[in-house]
């Protein structure tokens, strides 16, 4: 049996080739292989319903769920895959290393090339696959075509974790006990949606939360689905994803090739605080440009302050306070552009309203840069208002089914972005933007989700979710390589598209329009279990939280919108110089901490709903500690000092700590102490919250 190994940071993945096709050997810890086990001979499944396949198509496997779906001519379905032989071949260039593998079905003209590629400097493994035609004559038509199966050995049965949420309760996080079965989680939005987050973790039923675990994500923005699939009695729970099998059928003529959404997989000996490292460190290590302030600034976003009342005087004295507190970009939200005085108009017509700004942009521009900020602007390139000269001009480049009523949400239309008209529209309309004025801040909205994708007539229009999301990708990639000094923020309605994709584009995602510090602290801490701070953008508003209820300090307010990229919504001018004073040296301490918040390790430490809550940040160096502290009201007034036990420091090392933003000392402790009794907390900035910082001594 031929074996190859493709080596982590920290782990390898082994595959071999055997009769039934290409199987997983191991995944995990080098030093402790495991075999799987065989299972029992039944007449009633083929041998390769048995082994942990790393790709079949239905044809293949007979009795189990398979990740591709192959419809042939006169009613003869599925693909009998075949690994061809001598096809395997490995790329290792000290680095990344790669595998491809050809499997093939020559009968019903298909064949797949597989990928998996890994890093010695990360910890997740990258597979996708090519689906390619090789009929003569006809059309290929497939109606699933995932990426990959990951088999992942944890069962029988597994505990799944995954993060769903709605509007505003985003990033939720809940454990299913899945003894067997199949749990389905997807999309049908054409984004990713704010009901459930494209990635799983998954660990053995009678695991604890220190033991081994894997995770599984989808990198794709648009329709989605993921298969978690433990079959009855197993060892190995497979789990596969791609694009929505239930709207999107692919139909390939001779020759032409289908990419699958990418989908990644990583393993932890450490449980699930071990997975949200391993994501942190693939995603600041090869999704970000940088994790420095030049992409993670100071922002002030006027939306909370003016709605869609948009004038250059009023965001000029805004501007003047956000400068004096500290802020590094001003972004002008919704409402500059023309014919946008409620949400009933003007989307799509991206020049500025001449009403609001007879001069053009320039004099509020230079007035921010000025002021010694750098200028943002606020858009929804991809939908439109019935009342808009776009949609009048071109009321056929909106989704519609037939005949049907078109349906309007939050009294707009979405663009198909899959016809290269509008696309070709989109990318003229962005460079205008960006070239007109030095705009350096860009924040992308998508405010509703798709109702009736599709384009009758086409034939490729049942395509129309893949169309879609890959100029959605193209447009940011035009961004992000012919605007290499703007900062682009991904915001769909909130978290309405937030994944793996978007981080590679995009420097910052919006978690949730929930800004109300307490629900906020929720979405927050479910969302950095499978995504890190750098890209977290939080504000500080004056909004009134939907659902935990209990007050909250200004300065709980800013401690919260700390442990990501710190932003202001608040309405400035309504706070008194006393405010303004203190939200000033509230931004100078996050400066002082902001580069171990983006950059070193994340623990949470219980939950927000405890009467003490914390996110703990270690540098990579662990010379340098921060501790963002939040507490229910009056928990942090009783007559024994509150004691936090902190995670992952050395015994030996002595820390000198202090808290409040250095106005108070708590002397000097060891490691020891710091993770045993726990680091004294005196609720220095406030009653229900505190910063602490550790600083190592040599």
């Amino acid at each position: 049996m031929t074996e190859w190994e493709l080596p982590t940071a920290r782990s390898v993945y082994i595959v071999a080739e055997t009769d039934a096709g290409l199987v997983l050997r191991h995944w995990g810890d080098p030093g402790r292989r495991r075999e799987f086990a065989p299972p029992a001979r039944t007449p009633f499944e083929a041998p390769t319903d048995k082994v942990p396949l790393e790709f079949a198509a239905a044809g293949t496997r007979h009795a189990q769920f398979a990740e591709l779906l192959v419809q042939g001519p006169d009613g003869v379905d599925g693909a009998l895959l075949r690994l061809v032989p001598g096809s395997v071949a490995v790329a290792d260039d000290g680095r990344d290393a790669e595998l491809t593998a050809l499997l093939r079905d020559a009968g019903a003209g298909v064949e797949v090339e597989l990928h998996m590629r890994t890093s010695r400097e990360h910890e997740v493994v990258e597979r996708w696959a090519r689906v390619r035609s090789t009929r003569a004559v006809g059309e290929l038509c497939l109606t699933r075509a995932f990426g990959a199966a990951w088999n992942v050995p944890v069962g029988p049965g597994a505990r799944v974790a995954e993060l769903v949420g709605t509007w505003s309760r985003e990033f939720t996080p809940v454990e299913v006990d899945l003894p067997a079965g199949q749990l389905s989680l997807g999309s049908r939005q054409g984004i990713t949606s704010h009901l459930y987050s494209p990635v799983v973790a998954l660990r053995a039923r009678d695991s604890d939360d220190g033991c081994e675990a894997y995770g599984v994500a989808l990198a794709w923005s648009g329709s989605w689905r993921m298969v978690v699939d433990a079959v009855p009695f197993r060892d190995v729970v497979r789990v596969g994803g791609g694009a929505d099998d239930e709207t999107a059928v692919i139909t390939l003529a001779p020759g032409e090739e289908f990419e699958t959404p990418h989908l990644l997989g990583a393993w932890s000996p450490g449980g699930p605080d071990g997975l949200a490292d391993a994501w942190h460190e693939y995603q600041r290590g090869r999704l970000a440009r940088s994790t420095g302030p030049e992409h993670r600034p100071i922002v002030y976003n006027s939306w909370y302050a003016t709605g869609f009342d948009v004038r250059v005087e009023h965001q000029l004295a805004l501007a003047d306070v956000a400068a004096d507190v500290g802020v590094e970009v001003f972004v002008v939200d919704d409402g500059w552009f023309t014919g946008r005085t409620s949400d009933r108009a003007g989307l799509g017509d991206w020049y500025a309203d001449p009403s609001k700004f007879p001069e053009g942009l320039g004099p509020l521009v230079k007035g921010v840069l000025d002021r010694g900020m750098r200028f943002g602007l606020w858009a929804e390139p991809e939908a439109v208002n019935p009342d808009s000269d776009l949609f009048r001009a071109h009321p056929d480049w909106v989704y519609r089914a037939g005949d049907r009523p078109l349906t309007t949400m939050r009294n707009q239309y979405v663009l198909d972005l899959g016809r290269p008209e509008v696309e070709q529209w989109a990318a003229t309309m962005l460079r205008r933007l960006l070239t007109e004025h030095p705009v350096s801040y860009l924040k992308w909205d998508m405010n509703r989700a798709v109702s009736d994708g599709g384009r009758p007539g086409d034939p490729r229009g049942r395509e129309w979710s893949l169309q879609h999301t890959r100029a959605y990708h193209r447009l940011m990639t035009v961004l992000r390589e012919e605007f290499p000094h703007v900062t682009v923020e991904a915001c769909a309605g909130g978290g309405g598209r937030v994944d793996n994709a978007v981080l590679a584009l995009s420097d910052v995602v919006w978690p949730s329009d929930e800004t109300g510090p307490r629900d906020r602290l929720a979405v927050q801490h479910g969302f950095l279990s499978a995504y890190p701070p750098h890209v977290m953008s939080s504000w500080v508003t004056d909004e009134p939280d939907r659902l935990d209820t209990a007050p909250a300090s200004l300065e709980f307010r800013f401690v919260v919108a700390m442990a990501g990229a710190l932003g202001i919504g608040a309405d400035l001018l309504a706070w008194d110089e006393a405010t303004r004073a203190r939200a000033r040296e509230l931004v100078a301490l996050y400066r002082d901490i902001r580069e171990v918040v983006h950059t070193g390790e994340v623990r949470r430490l219980g939950l927000p709903s405890d009467p003490v809550y914390a996110v703990q940040y270690t540098a990579a160096d662990a010379s340098r500690v921060i501790v963002l502290v939040t507490a229910r009201p009056g928990a942090g007034r009783g007559d024994a000092p509150v004691r936090l036990p902190l995670t992952g420091l050395r015994d030996e090392a002595r820390y000198r700590v202090h808290a409040g933003g250095g106005t108070v000392g708590c002397g000097v402790l060891a490691g020891h102490e710091l993770t045993g009794a726990g680091v004294p907390v005196p609720f220095a900035l406030a009653p229900d919250c505190d910063v602490v910082v550790l600083d190592r001594l040599p």
